[in-house]
């Protein structure tokens, strides 16, 4: 049935001795629906995340609004329901794993099991011990397991009551890039076989968009947009999206110039440069922001043939920055001063033989850019 929230939650300080009473000092205002699929809550640290996880699972009481999960109310401020952590069906896996050191892995496991009957016991452990891979730790103490085995021994854990929902705060932060994509193939599994939601909080845009089903970006304590990882990723809606995911090359406050209902193009004016769009008509002297990743610029050698072409500009090399498969170079737009941020593959950037303050030309591909 899945999760349905809309909710507020403060934090407030003393004000300074001068002045009397407090003030907030952060405010989450979330609204969110999340069906039993694997939702990530995406955004930069202090951006709401964990606040957001928090109230849902209880660990934190919002000062407004309501929280409903697979159709019981969890919290409503109106009728004054506040149900505690422990009668709430959830699974929470924190970013230190949290694993009882005094505890082997069997009886970390079985911590959420005391009510069941033995026998029903010792058999959902082994199912949990199959399901994770971690058959043959059972008799191991956390202190001798690796990283991405103590996170399977937590995940198990959160899974073994049969929980409603599962939350996961930063599940793999802690861990190396390998284990991290075995560790998000094995949760979308699980979340396909067991069919329950799934809030999955991250930071890294690679891992918001190769595990989810659908995103919530957060930014300054606000959803700034919620949909499948194409929507978010290929039509951010403002512009805090827009860098989040990537477009590093942010225009706002163009003009549209023209309209041509033959092409279906659009012609922005941004600080003297104009570029064309491919988009839906828009009309005349409307305001528009505008953005394109760096992978999504073509260099090109200075030719008059090139110079000429649709949103081609002269441009010289300012900075080259190896990124290890890539190189990012910083383009400073000749006559309008503006800079682009372009990345080329490796082999591109060989075969162009750019140095610093080598010219050259940068043309902005019209229908990969993005407008919000």
């Amino acid at each position: 049935m899945g999760i349905k929230a809309d909710f507020r939650r403060r934090y407030y300080r003393k004000k300074s001795d001068k002045k009397k009473g407090i003030e907030a000092i952060f405010t989450l205002d979330a609204q969110f629906e999340v069906g039993d699929e694997l939702a990530v809550f995406f955004g930069r640290s202090g951006s709401g995340k964990t606040t957001a996880l928090q109230c849902v699972s209880g660990l934190l009481e919002p000062n407004g609004g309501k929280i409903v999960v697979n159709g019981t109310v969890y919290f409503d401020c109106h009728k004054r329901i506040n149900l505690p952590v422990q009668q709430r069906s959830l699974g929470y896996v924190f970013q230190s794993y949290a694993l009882f050191p005094h505890m082997d892995v069997k009886k970390n496991i079985a911590y959420g099991l005391k009510e069941w009957d033995e026998e029903e016991r010792e058999e959902r452990i082994r199912e949990m011990l199959r399901m994770l891979e971690i058959e043959g730790l059972e008799d191991n103490y956390p202190s001798q397991l690796s990283g991405g085995q103590k996170q399977r021994v937590a995940l198990a854990r959160a899974l073994a009551p049969k929980p409603g929902i599962l939350l996961l705060d930063e599940p793999f932060s802690a861990l190396d890039r390998v284990v991290r994509m075995k560790l998000r193939e094995k949760i979308k599994e699980i979340q396909r076989e067991l069919k329950i939601p799934v809030l999955f909080i991250t930071h890294n845009h690679v891992e918001a968009f190769t595990i989810a089903d659908k995103i919530v970006v957060f930014h300054d304590g606000r959803v700034q947009q919620m949909g499948t990882p194409e929507d978010v990723f290929y039509h951010p809606e403002n512009s805090h999206v827009a860098e989040l995911v990537g477009v590093t090359n942010i225009f706002e406050d163009s003009v549209v110039l023209k309209n041509d209902e033959i092409e279906g193009t659009i012609t922005l004016a941004c600080e003297d440069m104009e570029v064309t769009v491919k988009r839906p008509e828009r009309k005349i002297k409307e305001k528009l922001s505008w953005g394109i990743r760096p992978e999504n610029l073509r260099i090109l050698p200075v030719t008059d043939d090139d110079a000429n072409q649709e949103n081609t500009f002269q441009a010289c090399v300012k900075s080259i920055v190896n990124k290890g498969s890539s190189k990012a170079l910083a383009l400073e737009v000749k006559e309008q001063g503006n800079y682009l941020i372009a990345e080329l593959g490796n082999q591109s950037f060989e075969s162009m033989n750019l140095k610093i303050e080598d010219d050259c030309l940068v043309r902005i591909e019209r229908d990969r850019i993005v407008l919000f």
